[in-house]
C-alpha cells in the first residue's frame, strides 16, 4: 500500500479479492494515515496498481474498493422517477 502523494507506504497481505475490491491484512499501524484514498502496488515496479478508497476497518484489516480510471464517484445521467403532477 502506499499514499496517494507517496509520502507512506505499509506492506500487506490480500486476504480475498473480487473485481470490485478487496480485503487486506496490514504490517503495522495504519493510525494516522490518509487511508481515504491510496494505491494497493500489484507489482515489485510499481507498475501494476489499483486505486483504491477505504471501506471499513476491524483491527488490522481493511475493505477496500478499487476506483476506477476516470470513474466519477457521483451517478450521473441516471433516470428519475415521473412525478405525480396531481400530488
Amino acid at each position: 500500500m502506499m499514499g496517494i502523494d507517496g509520502t507512506w507506504r505499509r506492506e500487506c497481505k490480500m486476504e480475498d479479492i473480487s473485481e470490485t475490491g478487496a480485503k487486506l491484512t496490514v504490517e503495522g499501524s495504519v493510525e494516522g494515515l490518509h487511508l481515504k484514498e491510496f494505491f494497493l502496488l500489484l507489482s515489485s515496479t510499481g507498475l501494476a496498481y489499483r486505486r483504491c478508497e477505504l471501506s471499513w476497518v476491524n483491527g488490522d484489516q481493511i475493505g477496500v474498493t478499487f476506483l476506477r480510471p476516470g470513474a466519477d464517484k457521483r451517478k450521473k445521467g441516471g433516470k428519475r422517477a415521473p412525478q405525480n403532477a396531481d400530488a
